[in-house]
């Protein structure tokens, strides 16, 4: 077995915000959705079946724990959670706050437009606002 190493496309297209006890937590660095990233820190892990039973019982509590803070800071409209894997085969978890107003609404957000990175000033506020909603769900720096 390796040793766990982030998919060199999730280190591209996101930002850290820090660990939870299973998962990496990442900020997609598109400003047109609050968008958090979950990425079990276990090496070779393509499904969440390929998780163990506890594993998979605390990536469900990451799951909810991120869900949470996305609906207290921006009060969604829907909550969108996904384990896709098409391009990117490590396991991740998309949590995404979605708006009747967002230009992809009501379609997924994926193929919809093209990402638009966030300023470096408002990558530094979002990360700051979502990290402060996670510290209670145990959230902490990235070594």
């Amino acid at each position: 077995m390796t040793s766990f190493r982030l998919d060199p496309n999730l280190d591209n297209d996101t930002l850290p915000l820090g660990r939870l006890a299973l998962s990496r937590v990442l900020l997609m660095n598109d400003a047109r959705y609050p968008w958090i990233i979950l990425v079990p820190e276990k090496p070779d892990l393509t499904e969440i079946i390929d998780l163990a039973e506890g594993d998979r019982q605390q990536l469900m509590r990451e799951i909810a724990f991120a869900s949470e803070a996305l609906k207290a800071l921006f009060n969604p409209d829907k909550l969108n959670v996904g384990a896709l894997g098409n391009r990117v085969r490590q396991l991740h978890v998309h949590i995404l706050a979605r708006f009747v107003s967002d230009a992809a609404w009501p379609g997924p957000v994926w193929g919809a437009g093209s990402a638009q990175p966030y300023p470096p000033h408002m990558a530094a506020v979002m990360g700051d606002r979502i990290g402060a909603a996670l510290k209670p769900f145990g959230l902490r720096e990235t070594a």
